[in-house]
């Protein structure tokens, strides 16, 4: 097996170190240059790692079409306290570099934080921590992100947990805080000598969003002026995040709005990147409308609930047959782990809060259980669990592990083809 200095041996990473420049920015680049070539326009996905198993379903489905793959790891997810992935940054990059080398992809891997700001990481929020504990504890992740290797930090100072509720935060606050991480991010890259990295800026939950234009452009504007008079003129944003009608309750892209931002944004050299695109109703619209990424990532932990939940109705069976000694549990164990958790509380409806667990529907403990598993796959009793089941399946002639990645692989792969991604790692050869 060829180990690999970095992440990837890519074309695209090797010429953007002979250039200089990030390789995320390089890559998006030439994905507009070939588009303009061909006539085909392409938005990059990228994949929320909160699990091993997103992990490998994603690098599987990226080398059997041919394209570059993303990773977005949120700091709940992979970051110095281990994440609920289990994973710090240095780890998540070693196995993301490990499992592509045992399947032999050569393909792009971009590697980045989701949401980097204060109060986003749970643990901030539900203690109240202070501003400076917060951004320290955030500029501690991003160092530790750029030693490890990532490829762009999506910087994100739009939630203040010290406004009163409910009360918007000043567009200038969050310049000023994206200012300050951007600036502290490459204060330290560039004293130690790291490659260039590429970043991603705004949010779509500011209230509004930034789908409002004159919001949008101030936001833009005042991030100009403050980066030039931090002597960072060279840096700017590859991905600009832009509320595109997707949010965690609604799965409709709307065309009209992202083709305003996609405009309003092409005019600073930036491209726009859409959130929550989970089950996103009209994906084909996506490329159409100009987007440059989209990140997709609880529909994946629904996927592997949901393939997990049909091998354990195969092992009932196997039971009844007597092909099995022990049954795992597994179904079982999640609910106990996500109820120990307390994550559960975050998704209780408005009428349901104060409600115990367990007075709750099946169906509905189901729903929170599936919603809140991917917190905690790496719960020892889980894993336990899920090597059960798998070994109990592969005793008897089932491939346990590649029916659950062959279900979180169809489910990525619908977005590589309406994004018209397919076979793009050789496409792109043409304007390299």
């Amino acid at each position: 097996m060829l180990e690999r200095k970095s992440i990837d041996n890519s074309q695209i990473r090797e010429q953007a170190k002979k250039l200089g420049i990030p390789t995320c920015d390089l890559l998006m680049k030439k994905m507009k240059e070939l588009s303009s070539l061909d006539n085909i326009p392409r938005t990059l996905f990228a994949a929320c790692p909160n699990s091993e198993s997103v992990i490998k379903a994603a690098l599987r489905s990226a080398q059997r079409v041919n394209a570059p793959i993303k990773f977005a790891a949120t700091l709940n997810q992979v970051d110095l306290d281990g994440g609920y992935t289990g994973m710090n940054q240095f780890e998540f990059i070693k196995l993301v570099k490990l499992e592509a080398e045992s399947i032999h992809y050569n393909g792009p891997i971009i590697i980045a934080i989701d949401h980097g700001g204060p109060w986003l990481k749970d643990i901030q929020s539900q203690e109240n921590w202070p501003l400076k504990k917060c951004m320290d504890w955030i500029k501690k992740s991003f160092e530790a992100a750029i030693e490890a290797g990532y490829d762009l930090i999506h910087v994100d100072p739009t939630v203040d947990k010290t406004l009163p509720s409910g009360s918007v935060i000043p567009i200038d606050l969050v310049i000023n805080r994206t200012v300050e991480l951007i600036e502290h991010s490459e204060v330290f890259r560039r004293c130690h000598q790291f490659p260039p990295i590429s970043y991603e800026v705004g949010t779509e939950e500011v209230h509004g969003g930034l789908a409002d234009l004159s919001v949008f452009e101030n936001f833009l504007k005042g991030l100009k002026t403050q980066l030039h008079n931090r002597g960072l003129s060279d840096v700017w944003p590859i991905f600009i995040v832009g509320k595109v009608g997707t949010d965690l309750h609604t799965t409709t892209f709307d065309p009209q709005v992202a083709r305003k931002l996609v405009q309003a944004a092409e005019t600073y050299g930036s491209f726009i990147k859409g959130h929550y695109t989970d089950y996103v109703e009209n994906p084909i619209d996506y490329p159409l409308s100009g987007m440059g990424g989209a990140n997709v990532g609880p529909e994946f932990t629904e996927e592997e609930y949901n393939s997990l939940f049909e091998c354990e109705k195969i092992e009932i069976l196997l039971d009844k047959q007597g092909a099995i000694a022990k049954l795992s549990k597994l179904m079982e164990n999640l609910e106990k782990a996500v109820y120990q958790s307390g994550r559960w509380k975050k998704w209780l409806l408005k009428e349901e809060k104060g409600t115990d667990f367990f007075s709750l529907s099946p169906e509905r403990r189901a729903w929170l259980t599936k919603t809140g598993c991917r917190y905690i796959w790496s719960s020892p009793e889980v894993i336990k669990s899920r090597f059960y089941l798998y070994q109990n399946l592969i005793k008897n002639g089932y491939q346990a592990e590649t029916m659950v990645l062959s279900s979180i692989e169809k489910s990525m792969e619908k977005y590589f083809h309406a994004f018209h991604l397919i076979d793009l790692n050789q496409k792109i050869q043409k304007v390299l």
